[in-house]
């Protein structure tokens, strides 16, 4: 059975997350070793494969650094499901919210997307050429069967031939785009997968969420889906018709046997603010409800545990999971022994410099200066940064980062905006134009508002 890890060596996994990460080696090595081990877990032998466990790594660091997108490049990468949940979200047993167990089953409902889309690439072709007849019986139905005549009659003259030909030649101008705008009437089914209910098992500590959830997709089941004809142009009628004869191909029980395999062997959760969670001094107030409980709850997941979900059990022994805080006001020793426990590896991320800064505009594959200059060529605007532009606007993010809270490099889209304001505001006017954006340019949308740090903090 296709697990969906893919063999990357550390080296290489180091490389990938180069082309979007600028810096922070020590985390990057640290996720690559781990992505690296679910590899070599499967080729020791079967009975050692069970005892070997993830190991869970804690990401240490400011807001803004890349703990994020590490893991979320990661993912990616491996080919892996992926969730970012907020520990700050989940509440202990027994509170009304959200309960742990819920990051599984979401978990679980992305393998499962992740797989049909997989699914249903691979029938593509089959399924285009499905929706292209059931088109052309749109347009030229095909000739009834003729009846057999007794003997001795005659049978009319029937030139069979010129249907086909009809039919090719509109599968022809199909192919083209020539029919794209013509309307026809179609009947779209019920999804395939769907009709049959499939309830998930509430337990005691589920929140009102997940409970009224479970209860519309329920009923929704139990609800036969009347089938409406509706009158489509054909460009549409022909995504439509595709996408349900894709459908049909797809063997949905096969794709949730894969989609919870490739969770138990391949998953990963990221869990992000896991520093609100931590168990603080005497004194210390906040917006969560037993945090110590929260870490209680989690811990069993972290360990390894069967979860229900509407798909069936669903272990988590193998899952990999990535805890992130900026741990301003705590401390990872504040976390209880035993989670501790869970999360062996440590890495600390780096505040961000001027020189990263730089690299981060003009390096990564989606740096912001591609993103920014693919936004206005869409006006016909051709942005163009001089050297000194761009060592101005990383100068300029790192001070204000210094003067008030450090956002890392979520700076670097405020300072971007409020540079290119005036030329986003004005380009459909503009159109055609090139804009020159040098140091002095970039000082003189910037230099009032830092120097006014009141005010800075409310625009930067």
């Amino acid at each position: 059975m296709d697990n969906g890890i893919k063999n990357f060596t550390p080296r290489e996994i180091v490389s990938e997350l180069d082309k979007y990460i600028i810096g922070q080696a020590d985390a990057k090595r640290a996720v690559a070793v781990a992505l690296r081990n679910r590899w070599r877990r499967l080729q020791v032998p079967d009975n050692l494969k069970d005892e070997i466990a993830p190991k869970n790594i804690i990401m240490i660091g400011p807001t803004g650094v890349g703990k994020t997108e590490i893991a979320r490049r990661l993912s990616k990468l491996a080919n892996a499901p992926f969730i970012k949940v907020e520990a700050s979200k989940f509440t202990e047993v027994g509170y009304v919210g959200k309960d742990v167990e819920s990051m599984v089953r979401e978990l679980v409902d992305i393998s499962v997307a992740m797989i049909r889309e997989e699914e249903t690439s691979r029938v593509q072709v089959k399924a285009e050429e499905m929706a292209e007849e059931r088109l052309l019986d749109l347009l030229v139905p095909r000739q009834p069967r003729k009846p057999k005549y007794p003997v001795g009659m005659a049978e009319p003259q029937v030139e069979p031939e010129s249907t086909d030909v009809t039919r090719e030649k509109l599968r022809q101008m199909l192919r083209e785009g020539k029919l794209n705008d013509r309307a026809v009437d179609i009947e779209p089914a019920a999804p395939k997968g769907f009709g049959m209910p499939m309830i998930e098992v509430v337990s005691a500590g589920s929140s009102m969420e997940d409970i009224s959830k479970n209860i519309r997709e329920m009923f929704s089941n139990f609800m036969p889906r009347g089938r409406k004809r509706k009158r489509v142009k054909i460009r549409e009628a022909y995504e439509l018709l595709k996408t349900e004869e894709a459908q049909k191909l797809i063997d949905m029980d096969e794709v949730i046997k894969k989609a919870i395999i490739r969770v138990e062997q391949n998953g990963i959760i990221f869990i992000d603010e896991i520093d609100k969670i931590a168990s603080r001094e005497r004194g210390g107030h906040g917006p969560d409800v037993s945090r110590e409980g929260v870490q209680r709850d989690i811990l069993p997941i972290v360990e390894g545990c069967s979860v229900s979900t509407k798909y069936g059990m669903v272990k988590t022994d193998h899952v990999l999971f990535i805890a992130a805080g900026a741990f301003h006001v705590s401390k990872p020793s504040d976390l209880i022994p035993e989670l501790q426990g869970r999360f062996p590896i440590r890495v600390e991320l780096n505040s961000l410099t001027k020189d990263d800064f730089l690299r981060i505009i003009t390096e990564p594959a989606n740096s912001l200066l591609k993103q920014y200059t693919a936004l206005l060529k869409t006006e016909k605007i051709d942005l163009i940064f001089k050297k000194g532009a761009l060592e101005a606007i990383a100068g300029y993010a790192a001070l204000a980062n210094e003067q008030m809270e450090n956002i890392g490099a979520r700076r670097l889209h405020t300072i971007m905006e409020r540079i290119l304001d005036e030329i986003s505001f004005c380009a459909p006017e503009r159109s055609g134009q090139e804009f020159l954006i040098d140091a002095d340019y970039v000082k003189k949308s910037l230099e009032s508002v830092i120097k006014n740090q009141d005010l800075s903090r409310y625009i930067l």
